[in-house]
Formats: structure tokens, sequence, C-alpha cells
């Protein structure tokens, strides 16, 4: 297990100019406001290579104290020498069993899970694993946001966020969206990409309010919500069109002062020439900045498209209605990929 860890490298991806001058520009807004009141995050893959080197990323900027979940067997430090970096003393590092014996953790813990009937076996897996105890971390404002996936499932986080966390007083369900930076200079959300394999029109309308949100929060931009579907307006009809004109109803009756609308096709939401045609009267058409997928089929495959073929970056996946930040990663992320989730959740906060 060491000699294979031993042998990964980590590579400081170069990203497309559009791109990289974009994701540098929000992020050193993000460190301005973080510089004034510096969060701690927890990550709890601490013995990832790209982990590592993403907490001595985020130990240089300043804005956010790492604080890294890694087992007893393994030497954060020499991992940290094999990819090249250097870990100062300002970085936490917990193996599982010490981060249990903090006792506000072990009591967020215990808060949250004591009573539900968990096998005693499950019971002590669960409290000597990260997540768990990340999410702890973070209900006992150990720490104030938690992140996660870079080496696990994203089922295993949402199930440790869920569990611990709960959901934020407001939420119906937990959902997720990606901040998308493209290479033309722009920033999108796109929701949700990783939770809701195929939602009901409430569900929609949820993840269109809290993607919304979430974009707001991070850019700082008006949302411009577009639900999407492969109608624009009535041009076709089918049950799953109708599911997204009904969360359209229900999005705008709970938040009246958002500006969203669907069912639009892709082409309609952003291009303005296809929107004079196909949606003349929409506040959205040919600019929306918010895109809420249908399924999830549809946003997973759309924003790997968007990452792949268009050159962009995709931070996420953003959990959206938990009670407090803890935010997942593709296990294909990158150093910078978890720096710049880890700057995030702590905005989130």
């Amino acid at each position: 297990m060491e000699s294979e860890r031993s042998q990964q490298t980590v590579e400081f991806e170069t990203m497309p100019d559009g791109a990289s001058i974009a994701l540098a520009a929000l992020e050193s807004r993000w460190l301005a406001k973080l510089h004034r009141a510096p969060k701690r995050v927890v990550l709890t893959d601490g013995d990832d290579p790209r982990v590592v080197a993403a907490a001595a990323l985020l130990a240089a900027d300043g804005g956010v104290v790492p604080v890294l979940l890694a087992d007893d067997d393994v030497d954060v430090a020499r991992v940290a020498d094999d990819v090249g970096v250097e870990l100062p003393r300002s970085i936490e590092i917990l193996a599982p069993e010490a981060a249990y014996e903090i006792i506000p953790i072990r009591e967020a813990f215990h808060d949250s899970l004591d009573g539900r009937h968990i096998p005693p076996d499950v019971m002590a897996e669960r409290r000597r694993d990260p997540l768990y105890l990340g999410a702890a971390a973070v209900r006992s404002r150990y720490a104030h946001a938690c992140v996660g996936g870079s080496t696990r499932p994203s089922a295993h986080v949402l199930r440790a966020a869920i569990s611990i966390l709960g959901l934020a007083g407001d939420a119906r369900c937990v959902t997720s969206s990606f901040l998308m930076v493209l290479d033309d200079g722009r920033v999108l959300s796109f929701g949700d990409c990783a939770v809701l394999p195929e939602p009901d029109a409430e569900q929609l309308a949820e993840v269109a309010i809290a993607t919304s949100t979430t974009f707001t929060a991070l850019t700082g931009i008006v949302p411009k919500v577009a639900l999407l579907s492969f109608s624009t307006k009535g041009s076709a009809a089918h049950d799953s069109v109708t599911v997204v004109r009904e969360a359209v109803r229900i999005a705008a009756a709970r938040c009246p002062h958002l500006c969203l609308d669907g069912e639009l096709q892709a082409d309609a939401a952003l291009d303005m020439t296809v929107a004079e045609t196909k949606s003349p009267n929409s506040p959205v058409a040919g600019e929306a900045n918010v895109l809420i997928f249908p399924n999830l089929d549809a946003g997973n495959i759309g924003y790997k498209l968007t990452e792949r073929l268009g050159h962009a970056r995709a931070l996420g996946p953003l959990l959206q209605g938990l009670a407090a930040p803890m935010n997942d990663l593709s296990r294909g992320c990158s150093a910078d990929d978890i720096r710049s989730v880890a700057l995030a959740s702590a905005l989130m906060n």
C-alpha cells in the first residue's frame, strides 16, 4: 500500500487561458473575504497525494486553515515529500482515532447517531471513518466546512453528511451543483449533477432554488435560471416535459423574485439568436447562467462534456440543503480542484 502511494504523482494542471484567468479572478475575490476571517476546513482524504498538495496550496493562500484526516499508518510528511510540497506547521494532521478523542467532535458524532439503532460493528466502523468524523467536526464547530470524496464514491460522502449534519431548516432534500468556469471566461452553475437520479417536480424546483442561491453566494451575480428540456415552451409533449413545467411553477411560487423560466432547450437558454426565435418573451432565454437539468443522466453527462470538450473547470459537486457545508469531490479531481472546492466550501459557511 505504501509503495503504491509513493509512486503517485500530483500534476498541477495548466488550464486554458480563459478559464485560468476567470477562475483566478474569482478565487482572488474569495480569498479577499477569507483573509478577513480565515476558516478551518477538514479534508477527509488526508493521505491522498492530491489532497496533501491542495493543503499546501491552501496554507500558502492564507484564507483557509486545512485540517487533514489521515490514517495512523500514513506518514503525511513523506507523502508531501513524494509530491514535492512542504507542509507548514499550521496544518493540523489528525488520525481518525485522535479526531474521535476531541470532545466536541465525539459529542457531535454521538448526538447525531445515538438512538438510531445502528449495529455496534457499524457504529465502530463509523467512529473510524474520516467522512463521519469530518462531518462531526463541522457539526461541533471545530471546523467551518468539510471536503471529501477524492478517493470515495459520492454516495459515501452523502450518507455521512446527511447522517451527521442533517438538512437545513428550509431544505426539502439534498441536491448538488457544479460551478462551471468556462474557457470564454463565463461562470455558470449546473444542477443537479450528482445526487437526485430522477427528481420529481418538487425536487427539481428545490434544485433550481438551491443552485441559484449557491451561484450567487460564490459569484455575486444575479442568477438567471433555465430549467432545461428537449422541448422549448410546448414544442414537444412528454411526461418528463410536464415535470419540468410543474417545477417552474413551484419554484416561481416559492421564490417569486427569482428570475427563472422553462422548459427551455439548451440552445434557447444560452444563445440569444436561438432564443429570439424559440422563446422571444422569456426573461431568461439567451442569458441563462444557472442551468437546471431534468435528471441526473443529463446533468452528469452535461457537466463532464462541458469540462472535457469545452475545456471548462468544474468545481464540485457542491452539496446543497445540508445544515452546514460539506462538499464532495470527483475522484478524477486534481490538487487545484480540491483547493478550489475548499475555498468555495469555506464561503458557504
